[in-house]
């Protein structure tokens, strides 16, 4: 039986990037990248009050220095599990020419 085993770049910026979470979610630790995105800030609005979120500017002065996570199709689900329905992912290009995903609110 074949086994899908597509990756995905996942742009982190908050708890995803703690070595306690990603132990919780992926049940490893995930050995990531720097990376840049730019467009954007860290928004003064924090889901929940207590996490950080980005919102697009559009600026390309606004960036965000981040670690870029290679993730399996299972492993991308349950970041999107760990991250519910407070946030969406969308796709970005990063300053390495990459494209990652990357959480944002709803």
């Amino acid at each position: 039986m074949h086994r899908n085993t597509a990756t995905h770049h996942l742009f982190t910026y908050g708890t995803l990037q703690e070595k306690e979470v990603q132990l919780g979610v992926f049940s490893r630790l995930l050995g990531g990248y720097d990376d840049t995105l730019h467009g954007h800030r860290i928004s003064d609005i924090k889901v929940a009050g207590l996490y950080p979120t980005l919102e697009p500017t559009h600026n390309p002065q606004d960036i965000i220095h981040g670690k870029v996570y290679v993730l399996t199709d299972d492993e991308l689900k349950k970041a999107d599990f760990y991250e519910g329905d407070a946030y969406e992912r969308i796709e970005v290009g990063l300053l390495s020419g990459k494209k990652a995903w990357v959480y944002l609110a709803r």
